[in-house]
């Protein structure tokens, strides 16, 4: 086997079993162990240049999300050795192997593209945020979401989140997020969106079947609690975001309307942005944020990776003033959050 992709799968099941999916762990590993070459399809995954783990190209993440769309379609052998049925390894093999076979054809066609999630649980932050921002800037929101998927966390203020026995977001939910909840208690403040738009490079429009289909096959057979989730939201989604690069896309929805607070974010996004890109829209959002006033503020939040590889760090700026404030760390998934944000009193405007 080549030594690059048995290591990306070996290294996407330690990911996934970090993550809470011990079934796709073990795909993984299965995988590593056992695939060869020989077939039009499993040769293209041999020879497959460049990065093949998930800071590249995440050729495991698009093999398996094949073989969960195959599932999720009905086929009856994955469908007999998939959660919630428990098979050993060489059922599970039997059963990969042939889908590998008949189907090969549509595994091909599958892997051409990226994986695309939109995980829903990350909108817990996105609550606690602007229930933040609504304390320290009571004024309505206008968002803007880079690298948003389907758009499904567009409608966070759709969402309901449970945080140290209190509840916060929507009064009715379409849905309830109850990570595992560390730190401060957010502060209760309401906030209102007036107005929501997202871009991506390859936006997904839950409301086409096939579309569909593909953000529920990237989700781990074995944690059905993130299709629920994802279910829900889709069921509220609308349109699908806009398509195109994101710096381009920000650089003419950065105007400012007097009387509401301008919301720029990424959850696992920005870190997948060349670097040029970074640092022209970095530029972008710094002069926007310098042009802001008191009656026309901007907040640029992330939910990224960063050194620690303990979750992803929590990180705003706030203008006028650009105040630079830690809130805290989450899971990638969204399963916990360290809220440590400050107090909303502590950052008067420069």
């Amino acid at each position: 086997m080549s030594t690059a992709l048995r290591d990306a799968f070996h290294e996407q099941a330690a990911n996934c079993a970090a993550l809470g999916s011990p079934f796709l762990a073990r795909l993984m590993t299965l995988l590593a162990d056992r695939l060869t070459p020989g077939t039009a399809l499993t040769d293209r995954l041999f020879g497959w240049s460049g990065e093949l783990g998930p800071r590249g190209d995440s050729v495991p993440l698009r093999l398996a999300g094949a073989l969960h769309a195959l599932k999720l379609s009905g086929n009856a052998g994955l469908c007999a050795a998939y959660p919630p049925f428990g098979v050993d390894d060489d059922s599970l093999w039997r059963a990969v192997s042939l889908a590998l076979e008949t189907e090969a054809t549509a595994i091909d066609r599958f892997i051409d593209s990226p994986p695309q999630t939109n995980e829903v649980r990350r909108a817990a932050v996105l609550i606690a945020l602007a229930h933040w921002l609504a304390a320290r800037v009571p004024l309505p929101l206008r968002v803007r979401e880079l690298g948003a998927s389907a758009g499904l966390n567009l409608n966070f203020d759709r969402f309901a989140l449970c945080a140290g026995g209190s509840r916060f977001g929507a009064a009715r939910p379409v849905l309830t997020l109850m990570p595992e909840w560390r730190g401060a208690i957010p502060p209760g403040a309401a906030f209102f969106v007036k107005e929501r738009a997202g871009v991506d490079l390859a936006p997904i429009d839950t409301r086409q079947p096939a579309d569909r289909l593909r953000l529920r096959s990237y989700l781990w057979p074995d944690q059905p609690e993130r299709l629920a989730l994802t279910d829900a939201a889709i069921a509220v989604a609308g349109r699908a975001p806009d398509k195109g690069d994101a710096v381009d896309w920000l650089s003419g929805r950065l105007t400012s309307l007097p009387g509401t607070l301008l919301l720029v974010y990424t959850t696992v996004a920005w870190q997948y942005f060349p670097e040029p890109s970074k640092a022209r829209g970095r530029a972008l959002i710094e002069a926007a944020g310098e042009a802001s006033t008191t009656d026309t503020p901007l907040a640029w939040f992330g939910m990224e990776a960063d050194a620690d590889r303990t979750g992803a760090a929590l990180s705003l700026r706030l203008w006028p003033g650009d105040h630079r404030i830690v809130l805290g760390r989450a899971d990638f998934h969204g399963r916990w959050v360290d809220w440590q944000a400050p107090g909303t009193t502590a950052l008067p405007f420069a």
